[in-house]
């Protein structure tokens, strides 16, 4: 009922234009490269060309789907019959040449370019369906199953890029549809790079290894971080990744409805902070998850926001020494009524190889 509550949330002469491909395939369920979804409170309507027209017709069950013939004029009529005279645009999402044409094309009408839409849109999505909750554990088991496979070629000799590619194949082996965003598995000094992309670079017997990684199941992503000792770690390293696991660990036991995002973030930052370490961690503990990689909420030290049952969150703290090594640690978990539920099996002590 994803379009039904959105035009709940509109007056009555309100439209809310909908172009993103991110949006659109939430709203409607449906995934493509071209459509125009307009949603009214009375009747929404999904406009979309000859590719996808007869698959639209199909999967689309909440808007009357159109087949696309003169978009800009086939929206005024919709506008015209629903006595619409405000339209909603995605203001976080569209550019300013998509925004001036439409305004060239509906001169007569009043473009709302606040964060109306992306408000509502974001508070939609943010809170999770039974079905989205499956996906997204799907997208985690498949995820896991490939890392398990890929420890045995973690080792030294082995390039950064060669783990890489290794994980994407067998995440798409084990039955993703795609990787959530382009794995990250640096070694050594390389791992002091939050994001740092994986090269020639060959791991080392004393290197942490950090892999960074997602599938992609049905339009809905994972995401996880693990760091791993390839031979004997040293007492400094030891000591960053346990207090990296404690911070974790403070930041899961943290998670519950109706708490700030500011203080999820503190939860984690404080441990390392108190440790000495806290010019070492420069990232936000967390984000949402969905059909997108990075949507809300989002927790860090400038987050205003409230994390609400049904969120999926990330809780990922880090430290990383310049030149010398990094540890992150990210679990993806579900606010539940009395905490949280990890998505993540995969044990946090340190694993040595």
């Amino acid at each position: 009922m994803n379009i039904a509550t959105l035009a709940s949330q509109l007056k009555s002469t309100q439209a809310a234009l909908i172009l993103s491909e991110e949006n659109r395939l939430y709203f409607t369920g449906f995934a493509s490269s071209n459509g125009t979804l307009l949603v009214m409170p009375e009747e929404s309507a999904f406009i979309t060309d000859s590719r996808y027209f007869e698959a639209a017709c199909s999967a689309v069950t909440e808007a009357n789907v159109l087949l696309q013939d003169q978009v800009y004029q086939q929206v005024f009529d919709l506008l015209q019959k629903h006595n619409c005279t405000e339209i909603l645009v995605e203001a976080d999402r569209m550019t300013l040449s998509e925004l001036n044409t439409w305004r060239k094309m509906l001169p007569t009408y009043s473009f709302n370019v606040s964060n109306r839409l992306d408000t509502l849109a974001n508070g939609i999505r943010e809170i999770k369906c039974a079905d989205e909750i499956e996906k997204l554990q799907k997208a985690q088991d498949i995820a896991e199953k490939a890392l398990d496979e890929l420890l045995h070629m973690l080792k030294p000799g082995v390039a950064e890029r060669d783990l890489a590619n290794e994980l994407e194949y067998l995440m798409r082996k084990f039955g993703a549809d795609g990787i959530s965003f382009d794995t990250i598995a640096v070694s050594g000094a390389n791992s002091s790079k939050p994001h740092g992309v994986p090269g020639e670079k060959l791991v080392e017997a004393g290197d942490f290894v950090t892999i960074d990684f997602g599938a992609l199941y049905q339009h809905y992503h994972s995401d996880t971080t693990l760091t791993f000792a390839v031979g004997q770690p040293t007492e400094e390293m030891v000591n960053v990744y346990e207090t990296v696991r404690k911070a974790q660990q403070a930041g899961l036991d943290y998670v519950r409805p109706n708490i700030s995002a500011f203080d999820l973030d503190k939860a984690c930052r404080d441990v390392i902070a108190e440790a000495g370490y806290g010019e070492y961690f420069g990232h936000s503990t967390g984000h949402g998850v969905g059909v997108e990689i990075h949507e809300h909420p989002f927790a860090g030290p400038k987050s205003e926001e409230t994390i609400r049952e049904n969120a999926v969150v990330t809780v990922e703290p880090g430290i990383y020494l310049p030149g010398k090594f990094g540890v992150r640690i990210e679990d993806m978990v579900l606010v539940t009524a009395d905490g949280h539920k990890n998505f993540c099996h995969l044990t946090k002590d340190l694993v040595v190889l």
